[in-house]
């Protein structure tokens, strides 16, 4: 039989393996069975940790809200609530934004949602 060199195309395989790991500490990064499994978990946990990121930065931007409304006198659910009544559609992170970063015009949106 002749022999077949696996030349470039597993080492290509490899290399792709090898730059993924970088930043790995210990036998994970030079151990190429324990750098195979340990990419594939990363890689695994970075997909599952996009979809918590959603969550969390609607967490923050509800948190940010409540803190805002709060110094009005009300509450995040009410405002809420307050909000759906008078047909105003601004999602959570404009609100947040504006709460944050322009209090003017978030005070704007409370007094024209019956608040203050």
């Amino acid at each position: 039989m002749v022999r077949v060199k696996r030349g470039f195309v597993a080492r290509r395989r490899k290399n792709k393996l090898r730059k993924r790991a970088k930043g790995f500490r210990g036998g994970l990064r030079t151990q190429s069975t324990r750098r195979k499994i340990a990419v594939y978990k990363a890689q695994r946990h970075a997909t599952r940790h996009r979809r918590q990121k959603k969550g969390t930065m609607r967490a923050l931007w509800i948190a940010r809200i409540n803190a805002a409304v709060r110094l009005a006198g009300t509450t995040y659910g009410r405002f809420i609530s307050a909000l759906k009544k008078s047909n105003i559609s601004l999602d959570r992170r404009s609100l947040a934004d504006l709460a944050a970063n322009h209090p003017q015009d978030f005070s704007k949106i409370l007094e024209s949602v019956g608040i203050k």
